[in-house]
């Protein structure tokens, strides 16, 4: 398969995957049968992808000084590497917001949460990931604000239990990426890393991922009772990462770490079939 050209690349259409969160509301609120539902909550899907796009590329200009001096990063980025000059990232960033300034015209409540998504990921750039523990808790906030979008694309109130849930998964992965950038690249590669240990970030997944199986039990099991065979597919998808990431000294990118693995695949359509079908029932 031919490469992607360096500017496409640079907006990192293969992490696009995460905005899958933003389908969660269509999905457990029951809507996905209701076209006009789909098409909203898949609106709301584009703007983030574009939105996120916005912020790779935000952050890969920060950080291309030191992006050069890392011995991945400055082969695979396109402006570490050289292959994207920085006034075509410049130009490219002016385009992928304005493209969601423009979205406002048409979603401004979907609109209003990326853009606070933005701005959340504009302190992270500058600030906030070297500071340890918000650097986490920024990366979790979000995979919530992905919820939330699609929770307004298709006009229902975000579930507490979705709330809390995926809080608790996003700081399990955010948690493990720490993990793994400590054991395979070191504490040189992030200044924040300096302040944290394995066995500490380890803890911190440790917790996330006990309360993530605990929360989203609570809530199938309260609130949609049916969906209690789901649970069997969310342990083992979380065994199934947890051990990828041991076995192949991976897990820095989640999405590197589910494009790698067959099963983690199966895993996510077997819980995504049940769902619907549970759902639909």
């Amino acid at each position: 398969m031919p490469s992607l050209p360096p500017v496409v690349r640079l907006m990192r259409p293969k992490q696009w995957v995460k905005n899958a969160f933003v389908l969660a509301p269509l999905l457990f609120a029951g809507l996905f049968t209701d076209i006009l539902s789909v098409l909203h909550a898949l609106s709301a899907f584009v703007i983030f992808c574009i939105g996120s796009s916005a912020t790779y590329v935000l952050n890969d200009y920060h950080d291309i000084e030191n992006d050069r001096k890392h011995p991945v990063k400055s082969k695979k980025r396109p402006l570490a590497s050289g292959e994207v000059s920085k006034p075509q990232a410049r130009f490219l960033m002016v385009i992928l917001y304005g493209i969601v300034a423009l979205s406002a015209l048409v979603y401004p409540e979907v609109t209003a949460v990326v853009a606070a998504y933005l701005l959340l990921n504009v302190a992270y750039t500058l600030h906030l990931k070297y500071q340890p523990v918000l650097d986490i808790f920024s990366i979790a906030l979000g995979f919530v604000l992905r919820v939330y979008a699609g929770a307004v694309s298709v006009d229902v109130p975000l579930s507490s239990w979705m709330f809390i849930t995926t809080l608790s998964l996003a700081l399990y992965l955010a948690a493990i990426k720490r993990r793994q950038e400590l054991l395979i690249s070191g504490k040189d590669a992030r200044s924040v890393l300096k302040h944290y240990t394995v066995e500490l970030v380890d803890k911190y997944a440790q917790i996330s991922a006990v309360c993530a199986i605990l929360f989203y039990s609570l809530f199938v099991m309260s609130d949609k009772p049916d969906m209690v065979y789901t649970i069997p597919f969310v342990l083992f998808g979380l065994y199934r990462y947890w051990f990828i990431v041991e076995s192949k000294s991976c897990g820095e990118s989640p999405i590197y770490v589910l494009f790698s693995d067959r099963w983690l695949q199966l895993t996510i359509l077997g819980w995504t079939g049940a769902c619907l079908y549970l759902l639909a029932v």
